[in-house]
């Protein structure tokens, strides 16, 4: 299958930008800076941009420069958009339309979001939700990307019970990251250097309930795993190929985020850790699109050709 290659450049940007969005959002956080610009849209009142003065601190140029990236996502959603409605073949692909507007809008509902942060004071139901998006606007990213890859055929399941570990693995990553941004904002790092702790909950429970929803998705990941590479060794084929190697990806950023996790759980935290376990968070939900993606190959529709006498 042809594919567009400025469409698809545009494509992994915008998935790439997605994720880097989560990352500034982690350096806002961990350095206190959420309320680094008291105004939305505005840093300051009547100052779109910080002013510099020799008493000011960093966190209005950390919170700007994270508000300063949503500017260059919207331009390369933007482009994408174009790129999928004029450059062949995709402009013949209504599904790929559809998906396509899906960033954009995102982007737009995350400035909103963004804007109640700041005017709710960092409340930690709406910082949670800021992030929830972010991650949620990665899956979809990763997932156009993938679609983008494949033909718009009908999707088919190359083995009983793949349904099921469709289910069960977006369900698994929904309550582990859910979890994940609650554990988040009953730390020490919710983004305000006057009031580190948001949530007002027991944080040794929420942290055991999260390592075990960690722990229950690696038991997912590992059934998924062993069921991808059986069917590849008993039906071998390009698609069964890619899902070993779309599982695969999630086992190895499975392992790796769960070596942060409890690494940095002891070791109080470090800044450094936590922004690697929020990155490494983002890759693994655009792991686990692709992985539920391979579970539904896209087939080429096979051309028949009419010999006549």
């Amino acid at each position: 299958m042809h594919v567009d290659r400025t469409t698809r450049n545009l494509a992994i940007a915008n998935l790439i930008a997605q994720i880097g969005i989560i990352v500034t959002g982690g350096l806002v956080r961990l350095t206190g800076s959420g309320l680094g610009c008291s105004q939305w849209p505005l840093c300051e009142p009547g100052q779109f941009t910080p002013q510099f003065q020799e008493e000011s601190s960093i966190h209005p140029y950390i919170e700007f420069g994270n508000r300063t990236l949503t500017g260059v996502l919207t331009v390369i959603a933007v482009l994408l958009l174009i790129a999928v409605y004029k450059r062949q073949p995709t402009a013949s692909r209504p599904p790929i339309k559809k998906l396509a507007w899906l960033p954009l809008i995102g982007i737009a509902i995350q400035a909103v979001v963004g804007g109640i942060t700041v005017l709710v004071d960092l409340h930690p139901a709406v910082v949670g939700s800021h992030m929830l998006i972010s991650l949620g606007l990665v899956a979809i990213s990763a997932y156009l990307v993938w679609r983008i890859d494949h033909p718009d055929t009908a999707p088919s399941l190359p083995f009983p019970g793949a349904k099921i570990l469709t289910a069960a693995i977006g369900l698994t990553s929904a309550v582990l990251v859910i979890l994940g941004v609650i554990v988040t904002g009953a730390g020490p790092h919710s983004g305000d250097d006057e009031a580190p702790y948001r949530w007002a909950m027991d944080t040794v429970a929420i942290t055991r309930l999260h390592s075990l929803s960690a722990w229950l998705f690696t038991l997912v990941a590992i059934i998924g795993l062993v069921l991808v590479i059986r069917h590849a060794k008993t039906s071998p084929s390009p698609e069964s190929a890619t899902a070993v190697k779309a599982w695969g990806l999630i086992m190895a950023i499975t392992i790796a985020e769960g070596v942060v996790g409890y690494v940095q759980h002891l070791t109080n935290l470090p800044e450094a850790l936590v922004l690697t376990h929020m990155f490494l968070a983002s890759l693994l939900v655009m792991a686990v699109a692709w992985g539920a993606s391979a579970l539904h190959p896209r087939v080429e529709a096979e051309v028949k050709e009419t010999v006549t006498a």
